[in-house]
């Protein structure tokens, strides 16, 4: 009987993330030129690994239209300057996008299918703005299917402060506040260097490099979270300063399987132990990556006490706020995000699973330990969680 392989994340690597829109640094960037930057850089990073042996090449995007809606696997490949002998195909989950791409191209490693993938993603919502091009069937409000608010990730996340009133904006502040903190103090040790790649791009002032993301705001503070305007909802708790603002970015990923590393030469990093993906009301998408944790540790005969690097996406600070709770983590657990997150580089969507794993295996390289956790909330009602093993 055929035995499942293991499979190995051996490298992930991601643009710097911009402002989605006109005064965005990729406002004149297409979105498949942001994967090719990203894929090349992969394959500049890993001469080991010869173009001919990658199997299939997975990237998501969500708005699966004009600049990335040309089932961008294959696109993003052609135009990186892989073999025409290479196949890819294009995903779509929501913000789980990169991470279902990753999971879908180790099935097929698992299975035998190929022995190398890239998975990655991208999302441009400057040109494609979330829910653009998007024909809600009438039936969802109709027969009552998913309440109107699941729509608007915002309101979401409103609902959520509505059914734990124990998370309070203040609390939200303070966690959007260390997000800014540990991303500013991991761009200044240079942890980034290793998984953001700079490009130069065209701008209204000609050529220039992008190499920062453009959310960062190291002199945030308080006093200033305090003082924004609720984004979603008159009196609401959750402002541009406790979310993730719209985004560009794209990330890019090896996968390989057990015996190609070895014969390859190619040292991974990760071992990927279990996935699970979640469902949950759509109007309180943001408690996805809670049952989603708990799937995969179940799976995997592991604790959470035994998990020692946690990257979970921070769309909304109420939302990791949720996890938090409910699982039992301090807020402010040296082990969630050491290097911040969302609220402070942005979250483009489709793009930022990719962008999870690495920074987990820069993390678990740096301060050791044996297991770390990826984990996001994904839109109408999901969450994802994955659990890899340091190499």
């Amino acid at each position: 009987m055929r035995q499942a392989r293991e499979v190995f994340f051996v490298d992930g690597v991601r643009t710097p993330f911009g402002k989605a829109g006109p005064k965005g640094q990729y406002w004149r960037t297409r979105a498949d030129d942001l994967g090719v930057k990203a894929v090349r850089e992969l394959l500049r990073r890993n001469p080991q690994i010869p173009v001919e042996r990658i199997g299939d090449v997975a990237f998501a995007a969500t708005a699966q239209v004009g600049d990335q809606g040309l089932t961008l696997g294959r696109d993003v490949a052609l135009l990186a300057g892989l073999p025409e002998t290479v196949p890819g195909f294009a995903v779509d989950r929501m913000c789980a996008g990169a991470l279902t791409a990753v999971t879908a191209a180790a099935g097929e490693i698992a299975f035998g299918a190929v022995d190398v993938a890239i998975a990655g993603g991208v999302e441009h919502m400057g040109h494609h703005a979330m829910g653009d091009e998007v024909d809600f069937n009438p039936r969802y409000l109709s027969e009552r299917l998913i309440d109107e608010s699941a729509a608007v990730m915002g309101q979401t996340a409103e609902n959520l402060h509505d059914l734990f009133p124990a998370i309070t904006k203040e609390r939200a502040d303070a966690f959007a506040l260390q997000s800014q903190q540990r991303a500013t103090a991991a761009w200044q040790n240079g942890v980034m260097r290793e998984t953001v790649v700079p490009l130069t791009v065209f701008g209204d002032d000609g050529w220039k490099l992008a190499e920062r993301d453009e959310f960062l705001r190291p002199d945030t503070t308080m006093a200033g979270l305090a003082a924004l305007k609720p984004a979603f909802r008159a009196g609401g708790r959750v402002t541009a300063g406790n979310s993730a603002g719209l985004t560009d970015g794209a990330t890019a990923a090896f996968l390989a399987a057990e015996g190609t590393v070895e014969e390859l030469g190619v040292e991974p990093k990760l071992r990927l132990v279990a996935y699970a993906y979640s469902g949950v009301p759509p109007h309180l998408m943001g408690i996805g990556p809670v049952p989603a944790t708990k799937r995969v540790l179940e799976q995997a005969g592991v604790t959470l006490d035994e998990i020692d690097l946690f990257e979970l996406n921070e769309p909304f600070a109420v939302q990791v706020l949720t996890w938090c709770d409910e699982l039992g983590i301090a807020a402010d657990d040296p082990r969630l995000n050491p290097y911040g997150g969302a609220i402070a580089c942005g979250h483009p969507l489709a793009a930022t699973g990719v962008r999870l794993i690495s920074q987990l295996a820069y993390g678990l390289r740096e301060h050791g330990g044996r297991y770390g956790l990826t984990a996001l909330c994904v839109g109408m009602g999901m969450g994802c969680a994955i659990l890899w093993e340091r190499v």
